[in-house]
């Protein structure tokens, strides 16, 4: 990561911050729990909470109310905490990431007294926050949602199912996406933040997967909550939330960027130490050209996602494709990087709970997670077409 670090992506300030991190999560991570998926969340977000790093995940707010550590949400800040915790613990890189993108909604859209009430939280640790888009029907059309709020009085009425949530059952809140209008597709829904003690809320299903993290099906039975849990306006739902995920799917790239710097490392350490044929399995010119190769997709997917970010931070524009490409790009190449890396541990490589085996099974997971590959490319596609119809007008 500090080779990184000293591309012109970044100030000083980021590289400070990744250098700091760096440190603290040699101490302070291997310490933590992995037993209860859900019990070990919970530790890692008090333990980020209380050394700092979730101000990264809300802005500061007028005189720093809300605990950001910057006025702004910044996504190269985002994206060098997400690659430097996926390197260390997958689990810390999956509650930190969480706190953001569950109250992304909040930051974005929320007004000023849902803003005062939860950042802050968010910010300390207080409370775990959870974004609840998907629905059993969907998934990456998440404008297929059927998932409704009906307006009655003052209160709107929640009924339906989420699923795919993280950190459902552990949350404090929930960030929801619902039908709020007639329309189909994206037009007609509106976003609200859901307490995780409303009536009417419960947790259906807890689910397993093979990256253990707090996932849960959440069920709304006549969920009553105050109108002005809304965030942003009334069916501008959808736009809230490609908003949110554009600022925070820079970071999914991040992450798996992180744990292929893993996967190799791990790689390297066991070729050198590793004797086969009066050599080391490191002097095979094969280990060498394959330790080439995954060490140039790293950086191959590194520098996407350190484009997309700075395009945000620095110019300020949309970056739907250039994320796209990154999300894409990153978790591809990762996957293709940590299966390497497993092939030259041999036997070592897929022992239950080893570092690539834990590895292999993460980034399966990031391959699907916030839009899978196949969604990416589509994106990517239609982003390309807008751009040639606009220039030839």
């Amino acid at each position: 990561m500090n080779d990184t670090l000293q591309w012109p992506f970044f100030d000083e300030s980021h590289r400070t911050l990744g250098e700091t991190l760096d440190r603290w999560c040699h101490d302070t991570l291997p310490a933590l729990g992995h037993g209860d998926e859900s019990a070990a969340c919970r530790e890692r977000v008090a333990a980020l909470g209380q050394a700092g790093w979730l101000k990264y995940c809300v802005p500061a707010g007028e005189n720093g109310v809300w605990g950001g550590a910057r006025q702004n949400l910044d996504s190269r800040s985002l994206c060098i905490l997400r690659e430097t915790l996926a390197r260390y613990d997958a689990l810390a890189d999956f509650a930190f990431a969480m706190q953001g993108l569950g109250s992304g909604a909040i930051s974005l859209g929320g007004s000023q007294a849902i803003q005062d009430a939860y950042l802050p939280k968010v910010s300390s640790g207080q409370a775990i926050a959870a974004f609840a888009l998907s629905e059993p029907q969907a998934g990456s059309d998440v404008a297929a949602l059927s998932c409704r709020a009906d307006v009655d009085g003052n209160e709107y009425v929640l009924t339906g199912r989420k699923t795919w949530i993280s950190n459902g059952g552990i949350a404090d809140f929930y960030t929801v996406f619902v039908r709020t209008g007639q329309g189909l597709g994206a037009r007609g829904i509106s976003a609200f933040v859901v307490d995780a003690d409303t009536p009417g809320l419960h947790i259906e299903e807890a689910i397993r997967t093979i990256s253990p993290h707090p996932l849960a099906t959440l069920r709304f039975d006549e969920c009553r909550i105050p109108a002005d849990c809304m965030l942003g306006k009334l069916n501008e739902g959808f736009k809230l939330a490609m908003r949110t995920l554009d600022i925070f799917r820079s970071s999914v790239a991040a992450a798996a960027n992180g744990f292929a710097r893993r996967a190799l490392q791990e790689a390297l350490a066991y070729a050198g130490e590793r004797k086969m044929f009066d050599q080391t399995l490191l002097d095979f010119q094969l280990t060498q050209a394959y330790l080439g190769d995954m060490a140039t997709e790293i950086d191959k997917a590194a520098l996407l996602t350190y484009r997309a970010a700075w395009l945000r931070d620095v110019q300020g524009v949309r970056t739907t494709k250039e994320t796209a490409m990154a999300k894409m790009a990153a978790t591809e190449s990762a996957q293709w990087v940590i299966d390497r890396a497993v092939q030259m541990l041999g036997a070592r490589g897929v022992v239950s709970d080893s570092p690539v085996e834990r590895l292999y099974r993460d980034i399966r997971a990031l391959r699907i997670y916030e839009g899978a590959t196949e969604v990416q490319k589509l994106i990517i596609a239609r982003e390309l077409i807008k751009q040639q119809q606009t220039e030839t007008i």
